[in-house]
């Protein structure tokens, strides 16, 4: 069922996080792609933690809503996954076609995935196909089979069929490329801030060549100023989406949170140029929930030496008169990177 790396026609994405469900729908009938319906709902807390689905009945009453109020009943979509239970990794291999390597990626894939390999479904792509070296570069991925599976069931469950699950950070760089393609050339970084994880992707010329989660997230600071200033959940909602005029008395705590954030991708980065001698990026993108945390950009450009700025997929790509008049885009936006670019897959 794990089918990642190809495109494929669909028209709606499905994001599950932790914090929000999203649901973008793209339609490819024209010369270029375009956006014609977005939505988006809160999930109850804890129904998910930390991508482990805690209350799958909660999480499929959420979706089914969802998917009933906005009037979508998509007889195929593409959903993702993600976190731990995923690896991302860069190898190298004897040089080969591709349908000889599809042959010996399992023998290949032993040495690197942490996983038991009776319980893994395995994708791969060659980075460097038209070199003639010895060795090729490839990027594998390996995914839990009970992970895709649980995802799977829960979507069938929600009385959705399922065309294709990806892996979230192969979704994430699918709308970060249709929307940033001046960024596929040398080194770069898309950072998504999430409700609990942030996911670091590392592109060198385009090619995802590192993907990394962060332990930080923005119910954390959420959290935070709940606890320790009293604040409710739309108050705190409000500073963290720089709303509110209240941000600059917990400006000592955001940029707390921000540093944080900045060292996991420092090193994320660091661990990647040690391995491939690839150079620390030149640009770094930010998007997610907790992309607009007021002082998060500055913190992370400082911290990084790079410029650095909010990503939003809706930079580049067409969107339908009236879709993006029913929410706050700037609030919104950098939130849909993933179900963009889970929608921007086409099918056969």
């Amino acid at each position: 069922m794990l089918s990642i790396l190809r495109r494929n026609r669909t028209t709606v994405g499905l994001d599950i996080g932790s914090g929000f469900i999203k649901v973008a729908v793209v339609d490819h009938s024209g010369a270029e792609p375009e956006l014609v319906h977005v939505s988006h709902t809160a999930l109850i807390a804890d129904a998910i933690v930390e991508g482990e689905v805690m209350d799958p009945q909660i999480v499929v009453e959420t979706v089914r809503s969802l998917m009933d109020s906005s009037g979508l009943k998509p007889k195929k979509l593409v959903a993702s996954v993600g976190g731990r239970d995923v690896m991302v990794k860069k190898i190298q291999m004897d040089r080969m076609k591709e349908a000889d390597a599809r042959e010996v990626i399992r023998w290949e894939a032993e040495q690197y995935v942490p996983f038991d390999m009776e319980n893994v479904q395995l994708d791969f792509q060659i980075l460097d196909p038209l070199d003639d070296g010895l060795q090729m570069n490839v990027l594998l991925v390996a995914a839990k089979r009970d992970v895709v599976d649980q995802k799977v069931g829960l979507l069938r469950d929600a009385g959705l069929a399922p065309g294709v699950i990806d892996v979230d950070s192969f979704a994430l760089h699918n709308a970060f490329e249709y929307n940033y393609p001046e960024a596929m050339e040398g080194v770069a970084a898309l950072v998504n801030v999430g409700h609990e994880i942030s996911t670091v992707n590392v592109l060198q010329d385009g090619a995802l060549v590192l993907t990394r989660d962060v332990p930080f997230g923005s119910r954390r600071l959420r959290e935070d100023l709940r606890r320790m200033h009293g604040l409710t959940v739309d108050e705190a909602d409000a500073v963290l989406q720089g709303r509110s005029e209240r941000a600059r008395e917990f400006e000592e705590l955001l940029r707390g949170g921000a540093e944080d954030l900045a060292v996991g991708v420092e090193r994320a980065v660091a661990f990647l140029g040690a391995g491939d001698g690839v150079t620390s990026p030149g640009r770094v993108f930010v998007c997610g929930g907790g992309a607009r945390i007021p002082g998060l950009v500055d913190v992370v450009a400082a911290r990084l030496r790079a410029r650095t700025e909010v990503a939003t997929p809706l930079q580049r790509l067409r969107a339908r008169p009236g879709v993006t008049s029913f929410f706050a885009v700037d609030e919104l936006a950098p939130m849909l990177m993933l179900s963009v670019g889970l929608a921007l897959r086409q099918a056969a």
